[in-house]
């Protein structure tokens, strides 16, 4: 039986995917966002990834094209907005998952699966799992059995790797792949991983779209 939680679980009908991007800290979930999304909006007939940035690292969607034109500047900007949970701040994000009736939305969240993180993630519907450790993706993948996130892909992240790797989907319906060197300022989202990983969630999204 479900442990009951100190908040309600929003309907999910009427969304496409909600997905959520987790994993450990200093795994590249915003580096990995970025390249989804770019990657995404690449491929002809796909929906728009509209972006909701739910840990207050300063690392907003704005972070990434910032840091390839002013690195100086994009420091000084996540210096000036980074700031820590608070609860307005945990009510304002959960309350746009919630809302967010878009076919595609990426959530990028922290790297502890703790309270406010599972607030946030409560009205999710899938999720993407990428991890430089990967003794770690088992508590990931509680957090969303817990929430009743369906995970659809686990990425490694190889950051001291030379190359991607594909492995695809498996009979479990999971996509698995590397993705090499996730770093700040470098455009991934031609990655071969990346790449895949999107053309899958499109597809995804598509078939959600026929329920």
């Amino acid at each position: 039986m479900r442990r009951k939680q100190a908040w309600a679980f929003p309907s999910r009908k009427g969304v496409a995917m909600k997905i959520v991007l987790c994993g450990p800290p200093r795994s590249g979930k915003s580096c990995l966002r970025e390249g989804l999304k770019r990657a995404v909006r690449r491929i002809p007939g796909s929906p728009y990834p509209y972006v909701i940035t739910a840990c207050p690292d300063g690392e907003g969607a704005w972070f990434q094209e910032t840091v390839e034109a002013d690195p100086a500047l994009a420091a000084a900007c996540k210096a000036a907005y980074k700031t820590k949970f608070t609860p307005l701040f945990v009510e304002r994000v959960a309350d746009s998952v919630a809302s967010c009736t878009l076919p595609m939305t990426l959530v990028d969240i922290g790297g502890i699966p703790s309270a406010e993180n599972k607030k946030i993630c409560a009205a999710a519907t899938h999720a993407v799992i990428l991890a430089g450790d990967l003794s770690r993706v088992s508590e990931w993948r509680a957090f969303c059995t817990e929430l009743g996130i369906k995970v659809v892909a686990e990425i490694f992240s190889d950051y001291h790797g030379q190359e991607d790797s594909v492995q695809g989907v498996g009979e479990d319906g999971v996509f698995k792949g590397s993705v090499h060197y996730l770093e700040r300022g470098e455009d991934v989202s031609q990655r071969p991983c990346v790449a895949a990983l999107a053309q899958f969630l499109v597809e995804q999204v598509a078939l959600e779209e026929k329920k």
